[in-house]
């Protein structure tokens, strides 16, 4: 088969909410990340909300990145500025890559939503063993323009001319 004629391959995400106060019942965000991993074709292979400590962020990320049968990670919150908003700086020091245009990409496109209060963005990506993580603002709708916009496609063997279904341990 040609790479023209690429099949999609479904991956299997991993989804972290970081939040101090959201539980199964409230985390609409990690709600919305589920439905559209699977809606893409993906599998949901775990799925936690962790509170915004660093040390705990580590964990359950690096636990999910030694897991052979995890190939992607989605993180929504803890990227603003608030006093314990501390996803980048406990995930950043995991990655064997940053992928600097997704948070440059990000605030592009969020612009025409939100205007200049993109720049308090701190969403990051990155590979580390073989596994993509992709750490998104907490609201629904910038996990919706993260998804809609950037990833979904980047996900996709289809897409051309690159994504990172290369990259991802198989």
């Amino acid at each position: 088969m040609s790479k023209s004629e690429s099949v999609f391959e479904p991956l299997a995400v991993a989804v972290l909410t970081v939040s101090d106060t959201r539980t199964a019942e409230t985390d609409t965000s990690g709600d919305l990340l589920v439905a559209r991993v699977q809606e893409a074709g993906h599998s949901l292979a775990a799925r936690q909300i962790v509170k915004d400590d660093i040390y705990q962020l580590r964990k359950v990320v690096s636990d999910w990145i030694a897991d052979e049968d995890i190939q992607v990670i989605l993180t929504t919150g803890g990227t603003g500025f608030s006093g314990r908003d501390s996803t980048p700086e406990a995930l950043s020091v995991l990655f064997d890559k940053t992928i600097e245009g997704f948070g440059e990409l990000f605030r592009q496109v969020s612009v025409e939503d939100i205007g200049t209060s993109t720049v308090q963005s701190r969403c990051l990506a990155g590979l580390a063993n073989r596994t993509v993580i992709f750490c998104l603002p907490g609201s629904n709708n910038a996990c919706a323009t993260g998804w809609d916009r950037i990833i979904r496609e980047q996900l996709d063997a289809r897409h051309r001319p690159c994504n990172f279904v290369g990259q991802v341990r198989r």
